[in-house]
């Protein structure tokens, strides 16, 4: 026998079979995953999560209670607190927005109806992160102030608690319905010495929420002791319950909660958890978790890596929440009955959010569950009119912008997941997108949203944009040629607030570009962002957002610049934006996709670096280790796609980009029990860079993989490096979206003339548009080409189109208003640059405000006094001086505390007027306009002078109080009579 040949042949096969395996074996798990989870990641800063016991998915959330208000008290628990106040069943998870925290019970020794957030004594009690331990399904803490052990766990709509008191005798525990929410109704009854039922009806987010319990107790209680009423909240509020336990054994409460009446929460309780001890619960839950998170198996030889991607792939399974009785009974958008066995019913869509990334991941994992989120939406339709845009415990809050339920259904439907009803999904699409609310009237007039006629115009002008090309993809694979042609045309309206000078998305005021503009100032043209982090928002489109740049140098070059620019913002503070790299904001969504970009330019290395940077610097294993909110797990489901090596930069396209891979194998398991088998060889933190790509065993030179790739099982294998690549770079490898069929023209827009003038004003017109020809009318005169520009002395209407070969633009018209040259304003203090209303002249050009200050037609000052000197250029006889301000004290804005008014000659000598006082301090939740008056006896003055005093700080009521925050005041048109 040969055999050296042999041991050629057999280290040869080897070989083979090590080449082979690193491609295409799936990754093993070395322990429990659960074991991976810090369900506390994210419970500090700004991260908004909780780390009590849930289900993926599930109806109850029993956490801890921490904190009873504020930004960071969204979830009701902090990292940073010190005490806990009780143990609630109802929480969000990561959201901007405070809510829930139902049925609150804490063990104690005593009786006592204050929570202690007084500082004075009360139920609360001491403790310490040394003594808390959490993990999926379970959560336990011991309470230093009263030495009592507490352990919970949960199934689907019920939930255990476990208390281990120090001694048999005064063994309390208070349930209090009043924590947190206003409540608008409240009921506890004892049905015997070991049950208790009642409801809650609160208003907080979700303006009528309502909530049916009931709790059974493996001890007698011999008391139901109730607090004094409550002025205002009918029904019992808090009660102490004394148990019976001279053995001191541990005491278990066990709750079933519904939204339907207290008979569904006595059946979710009896079908979940009646019959069952603690541990067992608790196995079930830890068992169901397991199962989750097996769905994305991975290996990495870093713990934390592990822990933030299986933390991650937790937080995107705790929202939607399930919202239904085991009996099919759930509460309708309607806020009636209603029931249905065919799916499961869910609410807490945080669609702005999760549309971009979160619901993407669930139509790989959770394909079952994506077409009962689609039948929910339906249903929600029947009930409610439309669908759900941030629905919560059935309410609409009409929270955020876009209709977002849209791309959802349409990324399903496009990927072959259909269980519904498709033709009724689109007829709910449709209806969402020709409604006249929110801007979507002047949207579909103008081809933009004008700032003067809507709020965040720009955000939602670009949003509206890819929610209709979404509609159009959807229309096309159904062979809907009419709705294709209007809503792929519709998805190009992003060009009508492209301003060709700066290369930023812009606001239109007026056909003109809102000015003074600064792309680093937060204002009311975007929503929770600035023009930085909203500008490259064309993902249906990223070929035609080429070519307004100029091309893919100039795209490349903006990005580099977005990634480089200083971090500081201007204008209002928002909290939202944070995780910044330059002006990309990880902490909040708009941003999510921008990384992404540059592998349509053939620059995937610098995806590549991008992607590694955000994955290593901006998630930690960390109560601060979410960069922003949590966002019911859209921040999670970045991280989740993204270390794996792609990302859903455009929902409804069917193809995910290319990033880096941040594991060595991850295996996706499917429902359908295929497996995607990923692999990252001579993977490492300096190996970031892509050398080459082999899927399912062939060369990949595109830097994008389809959804059916994924899905059809198979394998991607990463060949790494230190140093950037070729691959990727050529032409043709890049991804494209891009619209080619029924191309739109943009509107033409003033580029410079004043809308406000005294003597004349030069008016130029221009597009973005090469080549397009603009025409313009001036009044009632005929339409004539545009080739220089005119001039303006009178009141006039302009109007004006663009025209290029066969393609028209709508009529726009702006009218220009011609100021009494003789009449001018000296401010002597600044008002914001956001709310500057058109300029100085604005509180004298004769344009009145609306009550939205959003609109940008009221001028702001930030804890200052207004003070305004009006020239009548010559001595004019006065009988009436008016003035208005604007009250919206849930956005800060107050009126002013005293307004005086001084007349003059000759503007040093003043005559002073009777002030006239407002008690503006006093809480008011209507939105109005005050216009104050100074009347006197006709006399000749040449100087009118108003001084609006501030309010100062918000007053102790407002949620600004506890953050020093500082009023504003809006004024509008001072008139003089």
């Amino acid at each position: 026998m040969n055999f050296k040949r042999t041991a050629i042949v057999i280290a040869l096969t080897l070989l083979i079979s090590c080449n082979t395996s690193t491609s295409i074996t799936e990754a093993q798990k070395d322990q429990l995953l659960t074991h991976y989870v810090n369900t506390f990641i994210g419970t500090g800063g700004h991260g908004h999560t909780y780390p009590g016991a849930t289900l993926p998915f599930g109806m109850m959330q029993l956490s801890p209670d921490t904190r009873l208000d504020g930004w960071d008290g969204c979830s009701g628990y902090h990292y940073t607190d010190r005490y806990i106040y009780g143990f609630s069943h109802t929480h969000l998870s990561g959201t901007g927005i405070s809510d829930y925290g139902d049925v609150l019970l804490m063990p104690t020794n005593e009786i006592n109806f204050n929570n202690g957030a007084d500082g004075k004594k009360g139920y609360r009690a001491h403790f310490s992160h040394d003594n808390e331990f959490a993990e999926p399904g379970y959560y336990k803490v011991h309470l230093d102030s009263t030495n009592i052990n507490v352990e919970l766990t949960v199934a689907q709509r019920s939930g255990v608690h476990k208390y281990e008191f120090p001694s048999s005798k005064n063994q309390y525990v208070i349930l209090d319905l009043v924590h947190r929410d206003k409540v608008l109704d409240a009921k506890i009854e004892k049905i015997s010495d070991t049950e208790i039922v009642g409801y809650r009806h609160s208003e907080a987010w979700a303006k009528d929420q309502r909530l049916y319990f009931i709790i059974k107790t493996s001890h007698p209680f011999n008391d139901v002791l109730q607090s004094p009423p409550e002025t205002g909240i009918p029904g019992a509020r808090r009660s102490a319950l004394k148990f019976i336990n001279p053995n001191n054994e541990s005491v278990y409460m066990k709750v079933g909660i519904s939204a339907v009446d207290i008979d569904g929460a006595r059946k979710n309780l009896e079908a979940e958890v009646l019959n069952k001890d603690f541990e067992t619960v608790k196995q079930e839950a830890q068992q169901i978790w397991e199962s989750q998170l097996e769905k994305i198996v991975i290996e990495s030889n870093d713990l934390d890596k592990k822990t933030n991607f299986y933390t991650a792939l937790y937080h995107t399974m705790l929202a939607p929440q399930l919202y239904q009785d085991v009996d099919g009974r759930y509460r309708g958008m309607d806020l009636e009955i209603h029931k249905t066995t065919d799916f499961n019913y869910y609410s807490v869509f945080s669609l702005w959010d999760t549309y971009r990334a979160a619901h993407p991941l669930y139509t790989i994992i959770e394909q079952d569950r994506t077409n009962d989120f689609i039948k929910t939406f339906l249903a929600k339709y029947d009930e409610g009119g439309i669908m759900p845009m941030w629905d919560l415990a059935g309410n609409y809050t009409n929270c955020m912008i876009g209709y977002h339920a849209v791309p959802v259904i349409a990324d399903a439907y496009l990927k072959g997941l259909r269980d519904y009803d498709t033709e009724k999904a689109f007829e709910a699409m449709k209806y969402s997108a020709t409604r006249d609310k929110f801007g979507l009237e002047a949207y579909k007039k103008y081809g933009f949203i004008p700032v003067d006629e809507e709020s965040e115009s720009v955000s939602k002008t670009l949003e509206y944009a890819y929610d209709d090309w979404t509609i159009a993809q959807m229309a096309k694979a159904m062979g809907k040629t009419e709705d294709y042609k209007t809503y792929i045309q519709r998805a190009q309206y992003y060009k009508n607030v492209f301003d060709p000078e700066t290369n930023f998305m812009r606001g239109r005021f007026k056909n003109t570009w809102f000015t003074p503009f600064d792309p680093y100032e937060v204002n009311f043209n975007y929503t929770e962002a600035n023009a930085w982090q909203y500008s490259f928002y064309v993902p249906q489109d990223i070929s035609g957002f080429i070519e307004l740049l100029g091309g893919k140098d100039q795209l490349e070059a903006k990005l580099d610049e977005l990634f480089s620019a200083k971090t500081e913002i201007s204008g209002r503070h928002q909290s939202d934006i944070t995780g910044l790299i330059g002006q990309y904001a990880h902490g909040n969504e708009p941003s999510h996709h921008m990384a992404y970009l540059y592998n349509f330019v053939n620059k995937p290395y610098k995806t590549q670096e991008k992607v590694h940077q955000i994955l290593t610097e901006l998630y930690r294993n960390d109560p601060d280790g979410v960069s922003g909110n949590e966002d019911c797990g859209q921040m999670s489901a970045w991280y989740v796609l993204s270390s794996m090596g792609f990302y859903s930069v455009t929902p409804g396209s069917n193809e995910y980009i290319i990033g880096t891979p941040l594991f060595d194998k991850a295996t996706i398991s499917l429902e359908d029990g295929k497996q995607f088998n990923i692999t990252a060889n001579n993977l490492s933190d300096s190996n970031k860079y892509i050398e080459s790509v082999k899927l399912n065993g062939k060369t990949l030179n595109e830097t994008f993989i389809s959804h059916s790739a994924i899905v059809s099982g198979g394998s991607l294998e990463f060949n790494m490096t230190n140093q950037p690549s070729t691959w990727g770079t050529k032409e043709e490898s890049e991804p494209k979206t891009e619209i080619k069929d029924h191309i739109i023209l943009p509107s033409p827009f003033i580029a410079k003339g004043d809308i406000t003038f005294r003597d004349s004003t030069e008016v130029v017109l221009s597009t973005s548009e090469v080549d397009a020809k603009i025409y313009y009318a001036l009044d009632d005169n005929d339409f004539k080409i545009y080739d220089t520009p005119f001039t303006i002395s009178e009141d006039t209407q302009v109007k004006l189109y663009s025209e290029k070969g066969n393609l028209k633009s709508p009529v726009l018209t702006t009218s220009f208003f011609k100021i009494d040259p003789n009449l001018s304003i000296t401010l002597e203090s600044d008002y914001a640059n956001q709310y500057s209303a058109g300029g100085n002249d604005a509180l004298i050009d004769g344009i009145r405000s609306t009550k939205n200050y959003r609109t940008g037609s009221w001028q702001g000052y930030e804890d200052k006094d207004m003070v305004a000197t009006v020239n009548l250029g010559t001595e004019k006889s006065i009988n009436l001086i008016a003035v208005n301000f604007l009250q919206d004290q849930d956005a800060w804005i107050f009126y002013p505390t005293e307004v005086q008014c001084f007349v003059s000659k000759d503007n040093k000598t003043f005559k002073a007027l009777p002030p006239q006082t407002i008690n503006s301090a006093e809480k008011n939740s209507a939105i109005a306009i005050k216009t104050i008056e100074f009347k006197i006896p006709k006399t000749k003055y040449k100087y009118v002078k108003i001084v609006a005093k501030k309010l100062g700080k918000v007053p102790k009521w407002h949620v600004g109080y506890p953050m020093d925050g500082r009023s504003w005041i809006f004024v509008d048109e001072i008139s003089i009579k």
